[in-house]
């Protein structure tokens, strides 16, 4: 019993320097994210302008939102298109960019650079230069469709097409992930591959049973970020649905994201839209959590399901 006291004090003074070195990250968690959770949690439940005092009005704002609001179920469809299509497509494309640059035996380094430029560029200027190459009447792209006698779609203009000329411009930008996924491949044991060889695997076999499992985690922080990224995709959209729709003025000008036919709004442009255009905080709050929840929820699912996501490979 005589030992129990000092035993006590040595944890206590061991839990207090843990909780001083952890002291920064702390107070940068409480200020930046806990804090705004909860003002946004709270101010969800109120009719707030940003000029007057808050005033409590129920479930006022999430019953508008969720049963009453025009734009809110197609941003819904909008962004979770983007997260399902957009972000299988980049991942995808940039496994193969890196298998494909990993095996080239000459001139690797030209060809990363070559695919690692366009992310690099600001996406304004990516989403500008997109849309006039996209242009259905005078663009290079639908010239050249043309030519060979092919469909030649209206892009940023078609309901239709907008989204997949977004996604177009993703994959444009997918250096991100090749680099990464070139890492990952260059890491993989050749042993294991020399071994499989001589057991007689194919190119597949040896791709699935060998290159997959490897990679796994890389696979998963590149689909988890690009559901987090997908989630938060504001600028190329709104830049896109503005320059096609012929709005390129500055103050002055009223426009409503989305075009056209509501095929380019997301939920980040209704959060900005309702917040900072029409200085409605509350109902803005309310989309801003749909957007937290979404993320976690994809997020969480994404991790529980782990080996579902590369099943093949295992």
């Amino acid at each position: 019993m005589t030992d129990a006291h000092p035993l006590r004090s040595k944890r206590r003074r061991s839990a207090l320097r843990t909780v001083a070195f952890l002291s920064p990250w702390l107070i940068g968690f409480t200020v930046f994210f806990v804090y705004p959770l909860l003002s946004t949690l709270y101010f969800s439940f109120t009719r707030y302008d940003g000029f007057r005092q808050p005033a409590f009005n129920g479930l006022d704002n999430w019953s508008y939102v969720l049963t009453d609001y025009p734009l809110f179920w197609p941003a819904m469809r909008n962004t979770l298109w983007l997260v399902l299509v957009m972000v299988t497509c980049r991942v995808a494309f940039g496994l193969g960019i890196g298998l494909l640059i990993t095996k080239i035996k000459t001139g690797t380094g030209i060809f990363r650079t070559l695919f690692y430029l366009p992310y690099l560029a600001p996406p304004v200027a990516a989403t500008l230069a997109f849309v006039f190459l996209l242009n259905p009447g005078t663009g290079p792209v639908n010239t050249l469709l043309d030519a060979v006698g092919l469909p030649t779609p209206g892009w940023f203009t078609d309901a239709d097409w907008s989204k997949p000329a977004l996604t177009a411009l993703a994959l444009w930008g997918v250096g991100d992930l090749m680099v990464i996924f070139m890492a990952a491949l260059l890491d993989v044991p050749k042993e294991q591959y020399e071994a499989a060889e001589l057991d007689g695997a194919g190119a597949w076999a040896r791709f699935r049973h060998i290159t997959l499992p490897n990679i796994s985690p890389i696979i998963m922080f590149a689909v988890v970020t690009g559901v987090i990224q997908a989630m938060q995709y504001y600028a190329q959209p709104l830049v896109a649905g503005k320059v096609a729709a012929g709005v390129i003025g500055g103050s002055g000008q009223q426009f409503e994201p989305g075009y056209p036919d509501k095929s380019t709004l997301t939920l980040p442009q209704l959060v900005y839209n309702l917040g900072f255009q029409r200085f409605d905080y509350g109902t803005a709050c309310v989309v801003a959590l749909v957007l937290f929840a979404l993320s976690m929820a994809f997020t969480a699912l994404l991790m529980r399901r782990r080996g579902g996501l590369i099943g093949a490979g295992e």
